[in-house]
């Protein structure tokens, strides 16, 4: 989903004077294929814990809420 250029670009926006080597951008592009895929799998398991086919915004929410609560933990 996010590619090494698209992270470098993302980098870049936040602070351009930054540089990171290979392997901080493999773990970088690791975590965030990770996290993509628990909150599709969290979001999914909400909208068939509703009975329903349809993934919904409010899934996708409710599971980021999850996430963002237990990091800040």
């Amino acid at each position: 989903v996010l590619n090494k250029q698209r992270l470098q670009d993302l980098i870049r926006e936040v602070d351009s004077n930054v540089q990171t080597d290979e392997e901080t951008d493999e773990l970088l592009l690791q975590l965030a294929d990770e996290f993509i895929e628990d909150v599709v799998s969290t979001s999914c398991a909400l909208a068939k814990h509703r009975k329903s086919s349809v993934l919904e915004v409010k899934d996708v929410q409710f599971a980021l809420g999850n996430f963002r609560f237990y990091f800040l933990n």
